[in-house]
């Protein structure tokens, strides 16, 4: 017993060098993810990387100064105090090597040679939908990122963005709408460091990304600021990890050019929700459909894209989730929890509500005065502001800026 209590012992401690070499690796200066893999290769088992001579690193392709980093030991230094940092951190780090790391990962270019996660491991292999677009979203674009997130993580989908502002945080959001024990999870691949919250107003959302068992992932170690290079070079993840991305709304020069880029070099399907032509950010997703992406306007859109066996996956999964649900509330109950809410009509509207939220519309905001003329002789201004109070407590119309307003989605 002793024996196979020591072999163990070896085993684990070969494991954590293995993987505090890519650590080690990925902190030196002049490596990138490209390189990193190439010498690993050469390597063969990564913690030989501590014993090269400066030669042999050399000969592995390095440059001088990144040779003389790993060779002289501060390499490993840098890893070890990154290391007990990401465990104070309460997070993870993991490599190629890893069960962990995200398999879809390894089939692009240049896969990151060190993944920094908090939250839920398991997402990363779980099959998800990149939702991508612009910082400033008309209100057709935020709803729409909201809708079609809500409902493809109804269906178990995971749902990936970079919490940037608009499109991002909205799709984030509409996850976490989603109800049962496989849905309404979301991750975020961030342009930063896990403990540098970029933009700051998102620090809520990101704890509760967290809180509803999501993750968070980047390449980037812990206290990296947001700089601006950063973020085009993590839209590779955001499109490697992902089965397909959606594009809602996107300008000609834009960010989300590069995502769906990266997608269809990485032979991931692509999505894109049509957009008004007088939209300057419908230019992106109009211009995507022309060069054959999938035309987007419900879940089902993407749902029937699918490959059959993750169809099956998600549909097990939710027989499972629901025969769950159902023997924890008895045998009476025939739907999953949340279900009525989410799929059925809800509450029927009083008369005053339904004249007001038939001048609504979804794509452009109603301002308060023209709908007050456009019902008069139909509702005094008491019971416009009384519809208007109650459908927004329902979760039907949205107040915007300027006293204007917006259905909800």
């Amino acid at each position: 017993m002793s024996g196979g209590g020591n072999g163990n012992r070896v085993e684990s401690h070969a494991a954590g060098e293995s993987r505090l070499a890519w650590l080690a690796m990925t902190l030196t200066p002049g490596l990138g993810p490209t390189r990193i893999i190439r010498a690993m290769r050469k390597l063969g088992v990564a913690e030989r990387v501590f014993h090269a001579s400066l030669t042999e690193l050399e000969g592995l392709g390095m440059p001088a100064q990144s040779a003389q980093f790993l060779s002289d030991g501060r390499a490993r230094k840098a890893a070890l105090e990154e290391a007990s940092r990401v465990v104070e951190q309460g997070a993870h780090y993991v490599t190629p090597e890893d069960e962990d790391y995200p398999q879809r990962l390894l089939e692009i270019y240049d896969p990151p040679s060190v993944l920094w996660v908090r939250g839920n491991l398991r997402l990363l292999n779980r099959p998800g939908i990149a939702v991508v677009g612009t910082r400033s979203p008309s209100p057709y674009g935020a709803g729409m990122a909201e809708m079609l997130s809500r409902d493809l993580a109804n269906r178990g989908l995971t749902i990936l963005s970079g919490m940037a502002r608009g499109v991002d945080t909205a799709a984030h959001k509409g996850a976490l709408q989603a109800v049962g024990g496989v849905a309404g999870k979301t991750v975020a691949v961030w342009g930063t460091g896990l403990d540098v919250v970029y933009p700051k107003e998102n620090k809520r959302l990101a704890e509760q990304i967290i809180e509803a068992g999501g993750a968070i992932v980047s390449e980037n170690p812990l206290g990296t600021f947001p700089a601006p290079q950063n973020f085009p070079i993590r839209n590779r993840i955001l499109s490697g990890m992902s089965i397909g991305v959606l594009v809602i709304e996107a300008a000609e020069y834009s960010g989300t050019r590069i995502t769906a880029r990266c997608a269809m070099d990485q032979n991931r399907d692509v999505y894109a929700v049509p957009g008004n032509v007088t939209n300057k950010n419908a230019w992106g997703p109009n211009t995507l459909i022309k060069q054959g992406a999938k035309l987007t306007a419900t879940w089902e859109d993407v749902w029937e894209d699918l490959a059959s066996q993750v169809r099956l996956l998600l549909e097990d999964e939710q027989d499972a989730d629901r025969a769950a649900q159902g023997a924890s509330r008895g045998a009476n109950e025939s739907k999953p929890a949340g279900a009525a809410s989410l799929f059925a009509e809800g509450p029927q509207m009083a008369e005053h509500e339904r004249l007001v939220f038939s001048q609504l519309r979804h794509d452009e905001p109603v301002q308060l005065d023209t709908l007050m003329e456009t019902l008069e002789g139909q509702l005094g201004s008491p019971e416009v502001f009384t519809a208007l109070f109650e459908l927004e407590l329902a979760g039907r119309v949205r107040s915007m800026p300027g006293k204007n307003y917006v259905r909800a989605f």
